[in-house]
């Protein structure tokens, strides 16, 4: 599974920008379509901390961690 800063990424990686002309101004609005996404995930992250204990560990560890078991 991508996270939603991955998949915006990807996505502007596969634009074909010789065939498409996407003005600046329309960034932020494609970039919006991927909030929805990041909101779920930072709470389905928030509910694996809390179901394991991990409350007051750092955040690198925890985030490692969650990553390595979502794959």
């Amino acid at each position: 599974m991508k996270t939603a800063m991955q998949e915006a990424i990807e996505h502007f990686k596969n634009i074909n920008y010789d065939l498409v002309n996407v003005p600046i101004q329309n960034v932020p609005h494609i970039l919006e379509q991927f909030l929805e996404k990041e909101k779920e995930q930072m709470l389905d992250f928030g509910l694996y901390v809390k179901k394991n204990g991990w409350v007051g560990c750092k955040i690198e560890d925890l985030y490692e961690d969650y990553n390595n078991q979502i794959k």
